[in-house]
Formats: structure tokens, sequence, C-alpha cells
């Protein structure tokens, strides 16, 4: 799980959530890519962080786009946000014998119709769902990310507080940990788009 390092959180807001992720690909200290995201689009409304192994987080995003897929043919219908969360524990517990050493953090919204409600889960490595109301963390930075958003964090949160406060949650919580960092992705998920902005952070 720290061979990569890396690490992601989630957040939820007023009718929008928000997730983010560092930049960093390691080869334990010795940083090999800067510009490696560990979040990856679902649907228009749900986004999947994946800090852990790099092999593993690339082999699970493909198995991902391809069940969810499946899923959209079969059921002729996008696939709603807790529905995912629990396609992911059953796909990681299928292999619990020789896991995947990633901990996904997923970040959804319900449809407009249904009110628009924010919905963030994280899982460990063989697939146990948490279902938070406010935030989730993952990755080798979680326990600096923990304190920093339990100090952070304030319900009912518009688009751009949630964007600012988990902006601060994550820049200063890699900042005290050495195998996450180099900057920091962050997706703020509304029920008419998505916003989408790169931070620079500590290149040391």
């Amino acid at each position: 799980m720290e061979l990569n390092g890396g690490s992601v959180v989630a957040m939820v807001g007023k009718n929008c959530v928000a997730i983010a992720s560092d930049l960093r690909l390691g080869n334990q200290a010795l940083t090999i890519a800067t510009n490696f995201e560990k979040t990856f689009p679902i649907t228009d409304r749900i986004i999947i962080g994946l800090p852990g192994l790099a092999t593993d987080v690339i082999t699970l995003k493909e198995r991902f786009r391809y069940r969810v897929n499946m899923y959209t043919i079969k059921e002729g219908r996008e696939i709603e946000p807790e529905t995912f969360a629990h396609l992911v524990s059953s796909t990681l517990y299928e292999r619990r014998f020789g896991p995947f050493f990633v901990e996904p953090v997923i970040a959804g919204l319900t449809k407009p119709s249904e009110g628009s409600v924010p919905f963030i889960a994280g899982t460990d490595l063989i697939g146990c769902l948490t279902l938070p109301k406010d935030f989730v963390v993952s990755g080798t930075a979680s326990d600096k990310l923990f304190g920093m958003a339990e100090s952070l964090w304030e319900p009912d949160l518009g688009p751009e507080e949630l964007f600012e406060t988990i902006s601060q949650t994550l820049m200063n919580a890699v900042d005290r940990d050495a195998f996450s960092g180099w900057g920091a992705v962050v997706h703020v998920i509304t029920p008419d788009k998505v916003i989408t902005r790169t931070l620079k952070g500590r290149m040391d």
C-alpha cells in the first residue's frame, strides 16, 4: 500500500461533492512521476479515487470502466453512486485471498430528479464499505488528512467553499507526508457540471 505513495480525500457539501488526489508516483522515497492522477470519472456524476499500488490502480480503473459499461447496457440506465460503491466492494471482495492493493474512495451525486444528494464512500483493500456523512480519506497521508479534515470541514458548504476546504486539507496534509504531494487535482461535482482544477504544491 505504501510502495508508490499517494493520497485521496472526498468531502460532502450542499448539493455538491468534492474529491481530490495528489499527483505523485514514487518508488518509496524516489519520485518517478509528478503527473500520476488517482481520480477517474465513472459517469458524469461519479468519480473514483484509487490510492495504492500503481499497477493495481490501472487494472482496477479499466475493470470498473468495463463493469459500469456492462451495467449501462444491461440495465439501460446510468449507474447510481450507491450502486457503484457496492460494485466496487464486490469486485474487491472477489479477490480477497490475493487482493488488489488499493483502497478506493468514491464521490458522487444522485440524479437531479432525486435531489442531487451527495454521496461518498470508502473501502479497504478487500471491499469493506464505509459510508460517512462528512468526509473520507485514503492513502499514505490518511492520518494527516483526518486531522486537517476534522479541523476545516463544515456542513452545507457551497461548491467554492468546498473546493477551498478540500484543497487546504489535502495540500497541508501531503506537506507532512514524504510519499504524497507534488501538486494535486480537485474535482467538484455539482448538479450541472464538474469543476476540475489542478493545484501546484511543494516540489521538494
